[in-house]
């Protein structure tokens, strides 16, 4: 467990909750992909697949913290974890808030094309997306990451007049 503390650079318990909470969400991720590809009839096979697909993802993450690590400008390593997370919430919350958003604008499958309807749902997605990737950066306590982040993807979106 030192070893693990160490490596993650945690230095206080509460901490140890980020990891946990990290590896809880892969589980749920990996059960969510081998349930789309598998299905629920084989509960052996959603297993197997859960713990196969859980393996890659775990090995995908750690590789991109190595990537990230000297990228990212962040004081611990557990931080990681975190900035992942917040990446995590906001891309599923800015397609939960989107979809009451499209449907109350009135636009539907039924009343326009299938290419603007998509077109305008990622469209409504990404504006929320931005708003909600600060909001839960500031949530987890990693505002100052977020907010640096969000100027330079408005930049790279054409919007540097607003931001700077």
């Amino acid at each position: 467990m030192e070893k693990f503390k160490q490596h993650w650079e945690i230095t206080k318990n509460w901490q140890f909750l980020f990891p946990v909470l990290g590896f809880l969400i892969l589980i749920y991720s990996a059960f969510k992909i081998g349930r789309a590809i598998i299905g629920t009839q084989n509960s052996i096979l959603l297993i197997l697949s859960t713990a196969i697909f859980a393996f890659l993802l775990l090995k995908f993450f750690l590789f991109l913290f190595k990537k990230l690590e000297d990228k990212w400008v962040l004081e611990h390593r557990w931080e990681m974890i975190r900035v992942f997370m917040v990446f995590a919430v906001t891309g599923s919350s800015s397609l939960f808030v989107g979809r009451p958003i499209i449907k109350w604008l009135g636009i539907t499958k039924d009343n326009l094309s299938p290419f603007l309807y998509w077109t305008l749902y990622i469209l409504v997605g990404i504006i929320f997306y931005q708003i909600l990737l600060v909001f839960f950066g500031w949530l987890f306590g990693q505002f100052e990451f977020f907010w640096k982040f969000e100027k330079k993807m408005l930049r790279r979106f054409g919007l540097k007049r607003f931001v700077d």
